[in-house]
């Protein structure tokens, strides 16, 4: 009996030396929970006077471009502030919340071990009883207080660092909206543009919109069009596998028969994957669930007037299904070769459908879609008027058309920030011009191309890189007077599109060989031959080239000076597509198969 109530004594003190230490720890956030929410009030850590004084000399000399990239800079650091800020609050409301658990489990336990014990002992003072209640009882009360006020002081830090991040959302915008450009109101705008149809929406041409955020950390975070956002061939993901293999399954985490055939790549926004399918009879849309691979719904894409009747003649190279869709996270958009466009929500129901024109070329159309401002971007170069286009993304109402003097083009467009506005860019033969997306002017051109074009450009630290087969690569400054800085003639592509940062420009030709330029310069760094023929774009993750071949292999190698192969995994099916990248994983239209590839 002694031993049992020494072991419910021991077993008391054990749990008494829990609560005084979670008691403690818990009475230090408290404070310092508190203590966050003054300092915040006297020291903003995101509205502060370094990045207002550098805003106030901004407004006084909009072009300081070098001035505009060190507010960017503070404006970083304002960011990972508030969010750091965040995660704290957070993070130290539930070891608050942990903390009270403790000490309640503490006590419970406490007083199961009293009650074992009914040790009977002499009180001289029979008010003391009554005082240790009434002491335990106040402490009990203030510390629920104490908690209690913590946790609304907690809340409302974070409502107040999220209402001054808010407010300076609100002064950037006013910013960008300062630096925005008045255009020419003299300039002369296309007829087209100025209808009032049923399919055209009305637009104020006497500004543009010349810099907003773009790309955003949610397209930046997805993989919302082909070649990535904007179509510039740049993936900005983390994680992604360097090693897999068909056969085995290794890295295989899922693969989905596609109902029908295409030569469109792969689309991520969220959890969901997007692909079309058609044939002379029929046109799909599909999502696929982005963890499982199963085809969440179809879209039947039919019934829209102005479609043609009859199955168009298209070759085996392009089908009815090469362009691929775009996506804003809430709607998806898909063309298909008979010019029948379509906006579906996130669910697969139809928003709105309309036929932009047939088109009329011998191989099928397949230039791609992309977003930008609300605006849906459709480069229509056909053989009955060429011209490019932006339809809104809520309406299907076209906005503006501006016609191109160009001749029949399967490059899809492509929207780079230059830093000091944002530019729709498109080649086509003669030339590579680039449009306003508020408004559809022209900002600039330069005959540069020759053939029937199929690569898309590519966009690097000022610098638009254009090539073709049987023509040349030139690499040209862009600006209000574009030049050429240098040309070159020795390796060129008919379909894969360049891509290139500010120290590399890396050219895939259609037979397999891989040459890397100084995108300054044009000296060639190196040329490898992989030894066999492809179609899909390479893309830039990290540091890493990913380019797929047609027989399936994946050879990635390192965006350096000198060539540095990081691997050769093989799919074993063939495929013509672009590979899509989000969330640590590859996503690849193979065969008649959508393939997810992961760790």
């Amino acid at each position: 009996m002694i031993k049992e109530k020494e072991h419910n004594k021991s077993i008391a003190r054990f749990w008494k030396s829990v609560m005084i230490i979670a008691g403690v720890f818990s009475f230090a956030l408290c404070i310092l929970i508190i203590g966050n929410y003054f300092q915040i009030n006297k020291a903003d850590p995101v509205n502060t006077k370094v990045i207002n004084t550098l805003v106030e000399r901004l407004n006084q000399n909009l072009g300081d471009q070098a001035l505009r990239n060190e507010i960017r800079e503070f404006d970083l650091l304002a960011r990972k502030a508030y969010f750091t800020n965040q995660w704290q609050i957070r993070f130290g409301g539930y070891l608050l919340l942990f903390g009270i658990i403790v000490i309640v489990i503490s006590v419970l336990m406490m007083d199961s071990t009293k009650k074992k014990v009914q040790a009977i002992t002499l009180v001289k003072d029979d008010k003391l009883p009554t005082t240790q209640r009434n002491a335990r009882k106040w402490i009990t009360i203030g510390g629920i207080a104490l908690a209690v006020i913590t946790l609304i002081f907690a809340f409302l830090s974070h409502n107040e660092l999220g209402n001054k991040f808010s407010q300076k959302e609100s002064s950037e915008t006013k910013l960008n909206k300062n630096d925005s450009l008045i255009a020419d109101s003299n300039i002369v705008q296309n007829n087209d543009t100025l209808k009032n149809n049923s399919d055209t929406a009305t637009v104020d041409t006497s500004k543009t919109i010349n810099l907003i955020e773009f790309p955003t950390a949610a397209i930046m975070s997805n993989f919302p069009s082909f070649r990535g956002p904007g179509g510039n061939g740049i993936a900005y993901q983390k994680n992604i596998p360097t090693s897999w293999d068909g056969a085995s399954g290794k890295n295989i985490k899922w693969k989905t028969a596609i109902p029908l055939p295409g030569y469109n790549s792969p689309v991520v926004w969220g959890d969901k994957v997007f692909l079309t399918g058609a044939n002379g009879t029929k046109q799909e849309v599909y999502c696929f669930s982005k963890s499982s691979g199963k085809i969440l719904w179809t879209a039947d894409v039919s019934g829209i007037q102005g479609s043609p009747s009859t199955a168009l003649k298209v070759t085996d190279d392009t089908g009815y299904s090469a362009p691929t869709v775009t996506t804003d996270g809430e709607k998806v958009y898909a063309v298909f070769a008979t010019g029948d466009i379509i906006a579906l929500d996130m669910a697969g129901n139809k928003v709105w459908a309309r036929n932009i024109g047939i088109p009329v070329n011998h191989y099928g159309h397949s230039s791609s879609l992309l977003l930008y401002d609300n605006k849906l971007i459709v480069q229509y170069d056909q053989n009955n008027g060429a011209k490019v286009m932006a339809l809104s993304a809520q309406s299907g109402k076209t906005i503006w058309s501006t016609p191109r003097k160009v001749k029949i083009s399967w490059a899809s467009p492509v929207i780079v920030n230059t830093g000091s506005r944002v530019e729709i860019i498109l080649i086509a033969e003669p030339y590579v011009a680039s449009y306003d997306p508020a408004t559809g002017k022209e900002l600039w051109k330069i005959d540069c191309t020759s053939g029937e074009v199929g690569p898309s450009v590519a966009y690097a630290n000022g610098i638009v890189f254009a090539l073709n087969e049987y023509a040349k690569l030139a690499a040209i400054k862009i600006g209000d007077q574009p030049k050429i800085l240098w040309e070159n003639n020795d390796y060129l592509s008919d379909v894969p599109s360049p891509v290139a940062t500010d120290k590399y420009l890396f050219v895939v030709t259609s037979y397999g060989e891989v040459a890397c330029y100084n995108p300054q310069t044009g000296d060639k760094y190196w040329n490898h031959d992989f030894g066999t023929g492809t179609y899909s774009s390479p893309i830039l993750v990290g540091e890493r080239i990913y380019l797929m071949d047609k027989k399936g292999t994946m050879h990635i190698f390192k965006a350096d000076k000198a060539f540095s192969s990081v691997g050769d995994p093989k799919l074993g099916e063939n495929t013509v597509s672009t590979p899509a990248f989000a969330d640590g994983k590859i996503f690849i239209r193979a065969g008649n198969n959508l393939y997810c590839i992961g760790k």
